[in-house]
């Protein structure tokens, strides 16, 4: 292993649990989702691992599912990520703060001014997760009847990215002079107007908020597809992806990179962070069982239709004991998750019934062994430059977060490639970024 490599972890908390059966594991709290006292001691105990980030998925609707399916979802309720994370910022002072927010269904302003404020709040730990959002349902919820096209969804993320980042860059660092002697308390000639006027948005500016303590929150990705690698590579400085095993993985790393150093960019500001989804147990096996039992505790209705949200299609209509029909239309869902739902089907020759069982739950990278057995796996991924780090989807609460931040992350740290303490205070110091210029005053 060389030495000057080692990992970052983001913990992956909204849903707290990827998992469709976690809520009904035995000991596990049922409401975990939408449970303030049990979400702060989630944050507390991921901070004294030293976790570089709680990440904040977000979700714009209610999945769109049967309510039969719809009734046994943990997801239905969770709070508002920035409220949640404002909270969270009063009882930690170094663990980062990620959130999710929409370029297709929100405004640059909103979303530049709401990470400003949580930046300021937490004294520089916030992340902003770029998404153009996959439910078809979300755009019900705004004024349309249909999803916005794929490309047109990165087309217009693209240009929201331009002007958030300008809004954030609307004050000098020293622009706010507060100099109660002279009655002057900003200097204007340190403020920037940002008149943009684009293909999607018209924009005047400035933000109403001093600048953002790291420049800007660090920025996070998470689209695969072409457009995504395209938008992780010219934008990201962290990409939350979902490769499904080392090699893919590998290639994924690579091609990202490659599109950041092609873009004028350096290899090493942009941190790759797939998902992991991680079982401990004392033995291999007894994580194998653990793993099982979870998976037993998915109702096949619920199974059943979040096959069907991935590939846009109603799989319900098909013989549950025979292949995925060959023919499948296109659809407007995620294509990066649709096409790794149907390579999963042919790959291990699934019935559309093993599919679902297996897709209802959890069917993403998983590590499950015991913490020396996944610490091999995790140190590989590092070497191997698959991964900077992985963004960890705990299968239970609270014995599974237990188990990575008392078992695994000690056995990280006794290999050498996981800190013992943070160095700095804010998320870019976590992640070894460095703080953004100003555009208009640098």
């Amino acid at each position: 292993m060389t030495e000057h490599k080692s990992l970052h972890l983001t913990a992956f908390m909204r849903p707290v649990s990827l998992h469709t059966g976690a809520w009904r594991y035995p000991n596990s709290y049922p409401d975990a989702n939408f449970n303030l006292a049990h979400l702060k001691s989630f944050i507390t105990a991921l901070e004294a691992a030293k976790f570089d980030a709680f990440f904040m998925a977000d979700h714009l609707a209610v999945l769109n599912m049967p309510v039969e399916a719809l009734k046994r979802s943990h997801t239905v309720t969770s709070f508002e990520p920035f409220t949640l994370l404002s909270a969270l910022s009063a009882i930690t002072s170094k663990i980062g703060l990620a959130a999710t927010a929409s370029t297709t269904y929100d405004l640059p302003y909103h979303v530049a001014r709401r990470f400003a404020s949580l930046d300021h709040l937490s004294n520089g730990r916030a992340a902003w997760n770029i998404v153009t959002t996959a439910n078809p349902d979300s755009a019900r919820n705004f004024n349309l009847d249909e999803h916005v096209e794929h490309a047109e969804r990165y087309k217009r993320a693209r240009e929201f990215y331009d002007v958030v980042t300008g809004l954030w860059d609307s004050f000098a660092d020293d622009a706010f002079v507060r100099d109660a002697g002279s009655g002057v308390y900003f200097d204007p000639e340190r403020m920037h107007v940002l008149n943009h006027v684009g293909d999607e948005f018209r924009v005047k500016g400035p933000l109403n908020i001093a600048r953002p303590v790291q420049g800007w929150p660090v920025i996070v990705q998470a689209g695969q597809s072409e457009p995504g690698r395209q938008l992780a590579a010219e934008t990201a400085e962290a990409v939350f992806c979902s490769p499904r095993d080392l090699e893919a993985a590998k290639a994924l790393y690579r091609d990202i990179k490659d599109r950041a150093v092609a873009a004028g960019r350096k290899r090493e500001h942009l941190k790759i962070l797939p998902a992991a989804f991680i079982v401990i147990g004392d033995s291999v096996e007894e994580a194998r069982q653990k793993r099982l039992k979870l998976d037993s505790l998915v109702h096949y209705d619920s199974a059943i239709a979040s096959l069907s949200v991935s590939l846009g299609t109603d799989v319900s209509q098909f013989d549950p004991d025979a292949p995925l029909p060959g023919d499948l239309p296109e659809t407007n869902a995620s294509k990066t998750g649709r096409e790794g739902v149907l390579k999963l089907a042919k790959d291990e020759g699934l019935t559309v019934r093993q599919l679902a069982q297996r897709y209802g739950g959890y069917s993403g990278l998983a590590f499950v062994g015991t913490p020396e057995t996944v610490a091999d796996e995790l140190g590989l991924w590092l070497e191997e430059e698959a991964a900077d780090g992985f963004t960890v989807a705990f299968p239970f609460l609270p014995q599974g977060l237990e188990d990575v931040t008392q078992r695994l992350v000690p056995e990280l740290q006794r290999r050498g490639i996981f800190r013992r303490d943070y160095e700095g205070t804010t998320l870019r110091e976590h992640l070894g970024l460095p703080r953004p210029g100003n555009r208009f005053f640098e």
